[in-house]
């Protein structure tokens, strides 16, 4: 009887060294909150990396509120489940950077995409854009709306957020430009991406700012939002909102002339991207130096910059011309 014991122990360890060779990678999209549009589209594209890709599992999740405590109880949690890697949006650069040094040191890959990590706390970032024409296509965008003069004021996401307060920092720079002379900056207020907190943050530069001609809201949420007040408060016509948002979700305000126009990249692009740029760092093809050529898939391949940084395109401008067509796939 020992035989067939034991070939029956040697089958049932092949099939565990089998199950185990063939088991999905698991990457995790940690994102800044959960029922955020953008964020539900980036998933789209993650998925679709990963049948592309097989043998890979996302985990998408994120805190209800996007801070950057809710953040690190779930990275924990991911480490204690063993990921292969961590794909993150940030809501602070500097605080989840223990954190997630600690899941590297497990041997978890970390990259950080749309929002970033300080550089000691990820292996590459992915920007969806450059930092710098993200900022002169929300200044031109304005100038387009309301002509070379008036009052504007910033309804961004969380003061911490990383890539917002780029691309804050890029607008003044355009700002101080000749050309944009006669734009003023007039205030910067936080909504958190919060749909009702944005709103309120927009009532009240509705009213510390009677002169207001333009709120530009480089977040998905806050630009809905602040659409949103316009049109409630009736300040259609003498109050534009413009910045970054989802053709999806702004289809009616450029319908109701709240926005004439506003930008974003695809963000299912971005969440195929990073998923695709985190496979080659589970495979080892990449390891995070700077010159670095990294694989996007079918969007092509980035280099990595002396910050382990890349960036996939400029924004596309959506009008009354093409945003109902968009609106259909995100």
């Amino acid at each position: 009887m020992k035989k067939p014991i034991q070939a029956l122990l040697a089958t049932l360890l092949c099939t565990a060294f089998a199950q185990s060779a063939f088991a999905a990678d698991k990457i995790a999209l940690v994102v800044k909150s959960l029922g955020n549009g953008f964020f539900d589209a980036a998933n789209q594209g993650a998925q679709d990396a990963a049948k592309e890709l097989k043998n890979i599992e996302i985990i998408y999740t994120g805190p209800a509120k996007a801070t950057a405590e809710g953040q690190i109880e779930i990275i924990n949690s991911l480490i204690a489940q063993n990921v292969q890697a961590i794909i993150i949006s940030a809501n602070d650069p500097d605080a989840l950077v223990p954190v997630l040094k600690k899941a590297m040191q497990r041997g978890i890959k970390v990259i950080s995409f749309d929002s970033g990590v300080k550089k000691e706390g990820r292996l590459m970032h992915l920007n969806p854009s450059s930092n710098s024409l993200i900022g002169e296509k929300l200044v031109k965008m304005t100038q387009e709306a309301i002509g070379s003069t008036g009052e504007v004021a910033v309804l961004s996401a969380t003061a911490q957020a990383t890539n917002q307060n780029i691309w804050i920092d890029e607008m003044k720079k355009v700002l101080a430009m000749p050309a944009y002379s006669g734009l003023k900056l007039v205030s910067v207020v936080y909504g958190d991406d919060q749909t009702d907190k944005s709103y309120r943050e927009a009532q009240g530069l509705f009213k510390s700012y009677p002169n207001l001609k333009a709120i530009v809201a480089p977040t998905t949420v806050g630009i809905a939002a602040a659409a949103k007040a316009v049109q409630d408060e009736k300040k259609v016509g003498t109050l534009f909102v413009t910045g970054l948002g989802l053709p999806s979700e702004m289809a009616g305000h450029v319908k109701s002339g709240a926005v004439k126009s506003f930008a974003i990249w695809n963000p299912i692009d971005l969440g195929y991207s990073s998923v695709y740029a985190a496979s080659q760092f589970i495979s080892g093809k990449v390891k995070g130096v700077a010159g670095e050529k990294v694989s996007l898939g079918k969007v092509g391949t980035v280099t990595l910059d002396a910050n382990t940084e890349a960036a996939m395109s400029e924004p596309f401008t959506y009008d009354a011309t093409n945003v109902e067509k968009f609106a259909k796939f995100f």
